[in-house]
């Protein structure tokens, strides 16, 4: 029999561990997992908590014991699946669907209901938008959490969401849930409990007696909602202190600094994936730690915690997996997967947030050396991480464009951004585009952009104007973009409504808690007619971008060279209006060629033959192409993905 052997620092503090298994086997199972992943555990908790990490790792223990007891055998048969598949999220075949439950079927018995939909798709992954109960009224589209435990009302139980997972597992589906780690709703327990003066959770909160110490904070903090939830700290009279709240005035940000707060997230987590969550959404992750004189965002402390986290939920339940929700810079956001000790070991996966703002920008410019010089622009990610890409979100669009990066290309940082405000919001001379700005700051000239991709690419305005160019030019954009997102590498995430082009829903400002967030403009409810009417009429604009992105899916699902493992990079583009995207893979390179124009343009065909040789195969098309001819002809927004001939 195996007996693995801890740490010394493990078996100092925990000499009779064994005796909380009635089972060898599961006590070796444990064990094992402690051994691996445990010391890397001690050693965040240690770097954040110095010396009350020991006591904190106690009760952790005992929090990791019992979730390990009441873990379902199917899901512990998940565990070992993925164990011995640690690449489950890198493959080809990885297909990410985002939804509202309550848009997409009303409740979750409703969406349960519509599984074939998703698997005819070949959707493998479900991002069901927040869902745990939040506030009541006004909440942030539902990320003012008020009980992780317990599921809104209108959409059912928990007993509910653990059966849906289930009926999602044996489809071959993970489901991801929203993690809320930065703060609580003001209705949260800990809150209720810190306002009736109880010390302990006064303690779960930032909280100040007068200004002297948010004053000096905000000196160096940026605002989040500048229009309706200005500063970053709110007075309650009930505290009779400054609560520090990030994002709005019923969202109270935790402390943690406090080792409890780290013991309750860790049980939270541990809850809800015993219930068959995989995949955790870290929402606000890169907010967590508060240090005087930054912006409170990326601080080494958030990236310890989070691979403390990870380490522990390896050990209970080693099937789930972490996406951070990190909307930054490049030279942050790679930490999130982890740089130096903490390589690959931070979270899986993390949006690609850079891709998708340089999607629309090189569609607004029909220029793509912005786009060259921000992907070349990141380092290297770990081989065993994977980026979530996406044409769009449930989020507004922030025009997250570096300085240096436009000062690379020879444009002005500021002016490009206002160009794409002025652009998406329809202001621009020519612009296809129908979108709202969201969140106009004056003072930084930020103006975000929010609408549906169809409506962004210039469908909505197309058929206003009856004008079957510009609808197929739109239409054509569309599958452009989701082309990119597709063939980049990661999980690509589809946002629900996108595959059948919904366009932007004005109606969302009848619904009073919607009406001050245009964001509601591009969560439009699920509309299953138009899901029937792209089979009857598969020549319709809608009709035609599903096909085409069925197609898109059918080729991305049968190209090995999309193994996440491996990674997309720019290579020099002769035509500003092309992107010329490179994936060294062991089976062959694979060059992606992307026309951002409504313009045939003659791509010198030297420029793919030094990739791929007098000869190429486009995966998408089936088709061969000769590289010994001068050109090659791209039609407007004309997708490639090219693989040798001899491949």
């Amino acid at each position: 029999m195996l007996w693995p052997v801890l740490p010394p620092e493990f078996t100092a503090q925990f000499p009779d561990l064994r005796t909380a298994f009635d089972d060898d086997r599961d006590a070796d199972t444990f064990l094992l997992r402690l051994d691996r992943y445990g010391p890397e555990l001690l050693a965040n908790l240690r770097a954040v908590y110095s010396e009350r990490a020991s006591a904190l790792l106690s009760e952790l223990l005992e929090v990791m014991l019992h979730a390990y007891h009441a873990r379902p055998a199917d899901l512990r048969r998940l565990d070992e699946a993925r164990l011995l598949r640690p690449d489950w999220l890198q493959g080809p075949e990885v297909l990410g669907y985002v939804a509202y439950a309550d848009r997409f079927a009303g409740t979750l018995r409703g969406v349960a209901e519509h599984l074939d939909y998703l698997s005819d798709l070949g959707v493998t992954y479900l991002h069901l938008m927040p869902l745990l109960r939040p506030r009541e009224g006004e909440n942030d589209g539902g990320y003012a959490v008020a009980d992780y435990r317990a599921v809104r009302a209108d959409l059912g139980t928990i007993g509910d969401l653990s059966a849906l997972a289930r009926e999602l597992r044996g489809r071959g589906i993970s489901l991801e849930l929203d993690l809320v780690l930065n703060h609580v709703a003001q209705e949260h327990e800990w809150a209720v409990r810190a306002r009736a003066g109880e010390a302990t959770y006064r303690d779960y909160f930032h909280v100040f007696p007068d200004r002297t110490q948010p004053d000096a904070f905000e000196r160096t903090l940026p605002e989040v909602f500048p229009d309706f939830a200005p500063g970053n700290f709110t007075w309650n009279e009930e505290l009779r202190g400054w609560v520090w709240t990030t994002f709005n005035r019923y969202q109270w940000d935790v402390n943690w600094a406090n080792p409890a707060v780290f013991r309750e997230y860790l049980d939270l987590i541990l809850y809800l994936a015993n219930r068959g969550v995989e995949v955790f959404r870290l929402d606000a992750i890169a907010f967590l730690w508060k240090r005087l004189g930054t912006d409170c965002q990326n601080q080494p402390e958030v990236h310890q915690l989070t691979h403390a986290l990870r380490a522990a939920v390896r050990i209970v339940a080693p099937a789930v997996a972490f996406k951070a929700e990190a909307i930054v810079g490049p030279g942050d956001l790679i930490r999130y997967l982890g740089t130096g000790e903490h390589h690959g070991q931070v979270s899986d996966l993390a949006y690609h947030n850079s891709l998708m703002v340089q999607l629309w920008s090189s569609l607004a410019s029909r220029d793509t050396r912005l786009f060259a010089q921000s992907l070349a622009a990141f380092p290297p990610k770990p081989t065993n991480t994977t980026w979530a890409t996406y044409v769009r979100c449930h989020d507004d669009i922030g025009w997250a464009i570096s300085d240096e990066d436009a000062r690379a290309v020879g444009l002005s940082g500021p002016a490009h951004r206002q160009f794409l405000s002025d652009f998406y919001s329809g202001e621009f001379p020519g612009s296809f585009a129908r979108g709202l700005v969201f969140q106009h700051n004056p003072l930084t000239g930020d103006r975000r952009i929010s609408g549906a991709a169809a409506s962004l690419a210039g469908l909505e305005d197309a058929l206003e104007r009856g004008d079957p160019a510009r609808v197929d030019d739109a239409v054509g954009r569309l599958l452009l973009l989701h082309a990119v997102m597709l063939g980049f590498g990661g999980v690509p995430l589809l946002y629900m409504g996108d595959e059948l082009a919904l366009l932007n829903d004005y109606a969302y400002g009848d619904t009073p808690e919607h009406a001050a967030d245009n964001r509601w403009v591009h969560r439009p409810r699920m509309d299953w007619a138009a899901a029937q009417a792209v089979q009857t009429d598969p020549e319709s604009p809608a009709g035609r971008v599903n096909a085409g992105l069925r197609r898109l899916l059918g080729a991305r699902r049968t190209t090995p060279q999309l193994h996440a493992s491996v990674e997309s990079r720019p290579l020099p583009s002769p035509d500003p209006c092309v992107l010329l995207l490179g994936r060294e893979h062991p089976l062959g390179a694979l060059v992606q060629v992307y026309n951002f124009s409504e313009h045939r343009i003659q791509l010198p065909s030297y420029v793919l033959r030094d990739q791929l040789g007098e000869g190429a195969q486009d995966r998408l098309s089936g088709s061969a192409l000769s590289l010994t001819r001068p050109t090659v002809t791209l039609e407007p927004y004309r997708a490639l993905w090219l693989v040798s001939r001899d491949d």
